[in-house]
This record gives C-alpha cells, structure tokens and sequence, in this order.
C-alpha cells in the first residue's frame, strides 16, 4: 500500500517552504485581476485611449494594470478602473 501521508499535501506549503508563496500569490491575483477587467474592457468594447481616459490616467498607466507581471499597482487603480466598468472591487482576507 501507497504511504499516503504526503500524497494530495497542501501546494501553498511547498510554496511557502521555497520561500516564494507570497510573490506567486501576488502573481496569481494580478494575472486574476488584469484577466477580468481585460474582458470587461471587451464586452464593453472600449479600447485602452478610452478607458485610461476614462479613469483620468496615463495609457501607459493603464497598461501596468493591465499587465498580470506588473504587481506594483494602488487600490486606487484597481476603484478607478472597476468603477469606469460600472463594477466593484472587492477584497478581504482570508484563513
């Protein structure tokens, strides 16, 4: 029989123990965030001139938080952009 102790264990312990946990997370809700408003930029069909207009911002700006490698971005950024999407951003911790 298979030791099953290790089998299935927790991915973020692995990451955690290689040190690297909190960057790939921030990594991974960047890419989440940049994704969604990215699609609502389409289905709203406003091009990037537009919507950094929108928010009163740089184009360059915008394609920061666009970009899902960029992690550098303000809560800000993040209001202004959801709520040029007529949308709400939302965040909380969590155990």
């Amino acid at each position: 029989m298979i030791d099953k102790i290790n089998i299935g264990s927790n991915f973020d312990n692995f990451l955690e123990e290689e040190g690297i946990l909190n960057e790939t997370t921030a990594v991974a809700v960047k890419r989440v965030i940049s994704w969604q408003i990215a699609e609502e930029m389409k289905a709203q069909k406003l091009t990037k001139t537009s919507m950094a207009k929108k928010m009163h911002t740089s184009r360059a700006a915008l394609n920061r938080l666009l970009d899902s490698t960029d992690t550098s971005l303000t809560l800000a950024t993040l209001s202004s952009a959801a709520a040029v999407l007529g949308k709400k951003f939302r965040i909380e911790l969590t155990s």
